[in-house]
């Protein structure tokens, strides 16, 4: 049987995105998902962190610019709001290097901008 990173937390995090997408449908900014997530995680009680920072080393010196999570959910998911016809390569690989950074074991990225709430799991 195939062990699923954070199985229980994940459920909770898409339930409460299936309730943004179910209310809101597809066609917003990202920013009103967003905000509409963040107003659910915090009436269910969810642990988050909006917009975390995190540093990037390179051979050991911090580079000026730095990486913004959408959020950080349950101290441990990264959670990455997109509102596009669909999810990318480019949105996958861009989660690797999230998950790298940020020494998190998965990530989420879920797309608002599609009829059907679509999500992909990247775990590292």
């Amino acid at each position: 049987m195939t062990n699923i990173t954070y199985k229980e937390e994940s459920y909770q995090i898409i339930g409460k995105c299936l309730a943004v997408h179910n209310n809101l449908g597809a066609g917003f900014l990202e920013i009103v998902y967003k905000d509409a997530l963040e107003l659910e995680f915090r009436r269910a009680g969810i642990p988050f962190v909006r917009e975390q920072r995190y540093d990037i080393n390179y051979k050991g010196a911090i580079l000026p610019h730095k990486f913004y999570a959408d959020f950080v959910v349950f101290d441990k998911i990264i959670l990455e709001a997109k509102s596009v016809s669909r999810i990318s390569n480019e949105f996958v690989a861009q989660s690797l290097n999230y998950l790298k950074v940020s020494g998190n074991e998965l990530a989420l990225i879920v797309n608002f901008g599609e009829i059907s709430l679509n999500y992909r799991r990247v775990v590292l």
